[in-house]
């Protein structure tokens, strides 16, 4: 069984795990603003800020459920479902993405494992099944995403980290 990452409402984070300590999300303030602001304030798909020192990730488009597939380096995010089963979903994935249209979004450079959260919780709030550990290869990523339309299953929006 895969795990989905949820969201109340606001944009999920990647925070690297050497820093997730310092994400206190709408819980405390660092330097006047709150973490969740900061985050909220991403206004791309894809975005980046600082937390820590480290450069944490943004999927700020849709307050949506989120997966990560690690064989295609890929967060899929469910803007909408008809399938009962996550697995019709999922299964499904690869060929509308092998069809799909993809378009450049950002780049993001990974240095470690990071841990995918709404980022309106501090790391000190995380329970068991807030989170995904999401790993990538090392390396500067380009971000490419592609809406797609599975009928009868799902509408998509997928997010592809290619190792440059």
């Amino acid at each position: 069984m895969i795990d989905w990452v949820e969201t109340e409402g606001g944009p999920l984070i990647g925070v690297p795990e050497s820093v997730l300590e310092h994400w206190s999300g709408v819980f405390g303030a660092d330097g006047g603003t709150d973490d969740y602001a900061r985050a909220c304030a991403v206004g791309e798909l894809v975005g980046a800020i600082d937390v820590g020192g480290r450069t944490a990730l943004i999927l700020a488009d849709e307050p949506v459920d989120t997966v990560f597939l690690p064989e295609m380096r890929m967060f899929v995010r469910a803007l909408s479902q008809d399938a009962e089963d996550d697995e019709d979903v999922l299964a499904a994935v690869p060929e509308a993405a092998a069809g799909a249209r993809w378009e450049w979004e950002t780049e993001f450079v990974v240095h470690e494992p990071l841990v995918l959260f709404d980022s309106a919780l501090g790391f000190d709030r995380l329970g068991a099944g807030d989170w995904l550990r999401v790993e990538l290869p090392t390396g500067r990523h380009q971000v490419w995403w592609a809406d797609v339309e599975i009928p009868e299953v799902a509408e998509l929006r997928l997010l592809q980290f290619r190792l440059e």
